[in-house]
């Protein structure tokens, strides 16, 4: 397939654009006047004669209205049904689904809904539309509702063109957990495992695994719940069913009625290309050709979010141009990234910068490959979130699973590196050590006897071992 790449002005060099075929200029530099620019997005697709949209998984990925548009153009729409997105795509749509077809949701209801849930504080007023932990405010206090409603409401309208904003009871630390579905259009829904993404600050997500080892018995019941959400809308295409687990119930969370960021660990995990399977379903491919059956996981996947962000300024953006860029490559080792060095990070546009994802035998294989790809990685210019991902990775409460999706937001989140890791290039200067200290070692163990001089030890007793 010939691929067309829309951009905005500033994203004229990016490198989506330079890998596609072609690419068009669909307007400035904020999201209203370029991506979220329907008509400019519709007129670039007859200009190049494109024949598919692929919604990708940001701006409007979920907007019924956009895939209706995109269908009435003459396009066929990679994506779910506007009637599927709909019902599910908008947050509380979801809700009211899900609580028909008996999941268990979290008590709530819309901003202004004088007949739904009564108000149960701790509560998270929330954006109806869109992800990525925008439009979301926590209130611990009455007195600050009507604040955080206002905040949530202007954030959802900027990032989604959705002002909607609903209330949901807040679950103390608990995990969040997300199964990977695909459906033909016909009812028929396969699930492709589950994620583990607890690991978040401002609610989104900075590690996601695949799978989730700590399920154990309620792996079944989740995946069952998910299938029976996504099969009775007919759901078509690739699709998350996210939950939040308080350790006894799969508590329904949303839909992400499109591919979502760390779709790569289920990908290593479960042997399915998603964005394969999700063309092939747009064509009318049945399920049973494009997914014949529930695969089973292979070893174990983690994926860091490299952001242009400062954790040490609690997250602050950090806009800026590139400089050096390296990033990790190693067996086992995945990067999926759209920048490189001399690309300038805008405050335009979502501060991920590339997903470094692993592949290993085991978690904690999979866990010792990431602080190594890690270490590996170097990005200069802007501040980044690649240290402190690897503090978390080397966390004592990070290799037993003990955590939640509070943790990161703790005064002394993840503290306690535990010994055995890693050190890059300290490998590499304990190999340089070692070819200078051995004539010197060899020396001494000849004279050591009758000189006195003492063997210098082995420069590899310094260095962890790891596997």
């Amino acid at each position: 397939m010939r691929t067309v790449a829309v951009h905005s002005d500033i994203d004229a060099n990016a490198l989506h654009v330079t890998s596609c075929d072609v690419s068009v200029c669909i307007g400035g530099a904020s999201p209203a006047a370029s991506y979220l620019n329907i008509p400019a997005i519709l007129a670039a697709a007859a200009a190049t004669g494109s024949t598919m949209l692929h919604p990708g998984y940001g701006f409007l990925s979920e907007n019924a209205d956009f895939a209706e548009a995109v269908e009435a153009a003459g396009l066929i729409w990679v994506g779910p049904t506007p009637e599927a997105m709909r019902t599910l795509g908008g947050k509380l749509s979801a809700r009211e689904h899900a609580r028909r077809v008996n999941i268990p949701v979290l008590s709530g209801a819309r901003v202004g809904d004088e007949t739904g849930d009564p108000l149960v504080f701790p509560l998270l007023v929330k954006a109806s539309a869109g992800g990525g932990g925008r439009g979301m405010r926590r209130v611990d206090r009455l007195e600050d509702l009507d604040d955080a409603i206002a905040s949530a409401k202007a954030e959802a309208l900027a990032a989604f063109g959705d002002a909607t904003v609903y209330t949901e009871r807040l679950l103390v630390a608990p995990r969040h957990v997300e199964v990977q579905i695909l459906g033909d259009g016909q009812g028929n829904v396969v699930v492709i495992g589950e994620r583990e993404c607890s690991i978040q600050r401002r609610h989104q997500k900075l590690i996601e695994e695949a799978p989730f080892d700590g399920l154990g018995d309620a792996r079944l019941p989740l995946h069952d719940a998910a299938r029976t959400v996504a099969a009775s809308v007919r759901y078509r295409s690739a699709g998350t069913v996210e939950f939040l687990w308080d350790g006894h119930t799969a508590w329904f969370l949303e839909v992400n009625a499109r591919l979502q960021v760390e779709h790569p660990v289920t990908e290593l995990v479960y042997g399915v290309d998603l964005v394969r399977a999700q063309l092939q379903l747009a064509l009318g491919a049945p399920l049973t050709q494009v997914v014949p059956h529930a695969p089973e996981p292979r070893g174990h996947a983690i994926e860091c979010r490299i952001l242009a962000e400062d954790p040490a300024q609690g997250y602050l953006p950090s806009p800026g141009t590139l400089g050096l860029v390296r990033w990790p490559q190693a067996p086992g080792v995945r990067v999926d990234t759209g920048v490189r060095a001399g690309d300038v990070v805008s405050t335009h546009y979502d501060a991920l910068l590339a997903k470094v994802i692993v592949h290993a035998p085991d978690r904690e294989c999979a866990r010792m490959r990431m602080i190594r790809a890690l270490d590996d990685t170097v990005v200069m210019g802007v501040a980044t979130t690649v240290e402190r991902l690897g503090d978390v990775l080397r966390s004592e409460a990070f290799a037993t699973g003990a955590y939640s999706t509070e943790t990161l937001s703790a005064p002394d989140a993840m503290p306690g590196a535990i010994p055995e890791r890693p050190l890059g290039l300290a490998v590499v200067l304990a190999a340089a050590a070692l070819a200078t200290l051995q004539p010197a070692k060899s020396e001494a163990g000849r004279t050591g006897a009758s000189g006195g001089e003492t063997a210098l030890p082995s420069p590899w007793q310094t260095v962890p071992r790891w596997t």
